[in-house]
């Protein structure tokens, strides 16, 4: 069941890139695993996927030793800035950089690894009370702050949209973090790429693609319905 998901999302994913005249090397899915067993991710990493996603810290530190060691991991959650050490040595990315206090925290604990680690600026895109995320006014600043840390480098943003039942409702959503990543771009600061966008999830990511997304977080495709009744 799990493979077929898989393979609906793939031609999902394809045929927004084709829509778009997008290659499809260029977009990253990436599997949120949240609440899932290790059993569950394995039969998707046997179908060819490597990138996961998590939103809890200690989610990642239990599934980092249960799975094969070529898993991409992506923290896709809130993350305090006292469980940074857990993860700095098993993530790819970081998507959910809001604060400068927390971006400070990474580069700390990078340095200890002699790593330096890639990470988003999650935008509030929709200004929702329930999110995390920088206002989009904000976050030229937060770039232009981190970019003087040595450790971590800003590849781009994050946003999470509103719940809707159309996507085609949040379609506005993204074509305005495409323009702010286009305009932080245009600043031309130092260890500040914009070459990623994160966006885009289970009920809206072909729209996103359509509208630029380089990774596309989908969880509840794959997976089926989260069991919150195992989230720690």
């Amino acid at each position: 069941m799990l493979k077929e998901n898989l393979t609906e999302v793939e031609a999902n994913v394809q045929t927004a890139c084709e829509k778009s005249n997008r290659d499809r090397k260029d977009v990253t899915l990436i599997a949120v695993s949240k609440t899932k067993p290790a059993a569950m991710l394995q039969e998707i990493y046997d179908a060819g996927v490597r990138d996961f996603g998590e939103n809890k810290v200690q989610e990642i530190c239990e599934k980092y030793d249960q799975l094969p060691h070529d898993i991409r991991w992506h923290m896709i959650g809130h993350l305090q800035r006292n469980k940074v050490r857990q993860i700095i040595d098993k993530v790819c990315m970081i998507h959910s950089v809001d604060t400068y206090r927390l971006a400070e925290e990474i580069n700390i604990q990078a340095k200890k690894h002699n790593l330096v680690m890639p990470v988003l600026i999650e935008v509030n895109i929709a200004q929702e009370d329930t999110k995390f995320g920088v206002r989009k006014e904000d976050a030229i600043l937060l770039a232009e702050e981190i970019s003087h840390l040595t450790n971590v480098q800003v590849q781009g943003l994050m946003a999470v949209a509103p719940y809707v039942d159309n996507p085609e409702d949040n379609r506005k959503y993204f074509q305005e973090i495409k323009q702010l990543a286009v305009d932080i771009k245009n600043k031309n600061l130092d260890n500040v790429l914009m070459c990623k966008l994160s966006m885009g999830m289970t009920g809206d990511y072909a729209v996103a693609i359509e509208e630029g997304a380089s990774m596309v977080r989908v969880g509840t495709a794959i997976f089926g319905a989260r069991d919150y009744g195992k989230n720690k």
